[in-house]
C-alpha cells in the first residue's frame, strides 16, 4: 500500500457517504428499473448471488436480475452462448452497468467497498485461490476496480489477479478517485461488456 494510502477509516466514510448519496438520487430510478425487469421477463427484479467477501467470507450481493431464472450459477463467460440466457431488458441493463446499482446497499452496509476487487461467485474457485495466494482476499471487494477498467470481462483470471495485487499495492484515496472517474468514462462507452 502506497505512503499516501487513505486510512480505513476515511474509505469507509467515503463509501458510506458516496452510497447513501446515490441510493437517494437514484432510488426512483432503480424502482423503475426494478419494475422494467418485472415487467420483461417472469421471475423477481433483484438476484441475490453468493459472493465471497472480504477474508474469503461469503455474503448475498444484490443486482437488478439479467439472465433467466433457469440460467446455470456460473460466471457469464463460462456459459454456452450466453446472449441466449439474457432477458428481453438484460441486455440494456448489463451494457450500462445498471444492473449494479443495489450493490450501493451492499456498500452501505460494509459487505462491499466503492472500490476493489470485483467480489468472486462462491464456486470461482480458482479466482479465489489466485487472490487468496496474493493476499488480495483481505480487500473488501468493490463496486468498481482496477481490473474492472482495464478490461473487465475481456480478462483472463490471472491478469484480473495482478490488477487486484496492484490496486492493493498502490490504494489511495486519489486512486481510488481515478478508478471511479474511469469507471464513469467506460459505463458511457460501454467498455469492456462482452455479455
Amino acid at each position: 500500500m502506497s505512503s499516501s494510502a487513505a486510512s480505513p477509516v476515511l474509505k469507509r466514510a467515503t463509501d458510506i457517504g458516496v452510497a447513501g448519496a446515490a441510493l437517494f438520487v437514484f432510488g426512483a430510478p432503480m424502482v423503475l428499473l426494478a419494475l422494467a425487469t418485472r415487467a420483461t421477463s417472469p421471475g423477481p427484479a433483484i438476484h441475490w448471488s453468493q459472493r465471497v467477501g472480504r477474508d474469503n467470507r461469503l455474503f448475498a450481493m444484490p443486482k437488478f436480475r439479467t439472465m433467466r431464472i433457469d440460467t446455470p450459477q456460473v460466471a457469464t463467460h463460462l456459459l454456452d452462448d450466453p446472449a441466449r440466457w439474457l432477458t428481453p431488458f438484460g441486455g440494456f441493463l448489463r451494457r450500462y452497468s445498471l444492473d449494479e446499482l443495489p450493490q450501493l446497499w451492499s456498500v452501505l452496509i460494509g459487505d462491499m467497498s466503492l472500490v476493489g476487487p470485483r467480489p468472486a461467485l462462491f464456486n470461482q474457485d480458482d479466482l479465489v485461490a489466485l487472490r487468496t495466494e496474493a493476499g488480495v482476499e483481505r480487500l473488501r471487494p468493490g463496486l468498481t476496480g482496477w481490473a474492472q477498467v482495464n478490461g473487465r470481462d475481456e480478462l483472463p483470471i490471472p491478469q484480473k489477479v495482478a490488477l487486484d495485487v496492484d490496486y492493493m499495492n498502490r490504494m489511495s484515496f486519489a486512486f481510488d478517485l481515478k478508478v471511479m472517474a474511469l469507471t464513469v468514462a467506460g459505463v458511457l462507452g460501454a467498455r469492456g461488456v462482452t455479455h
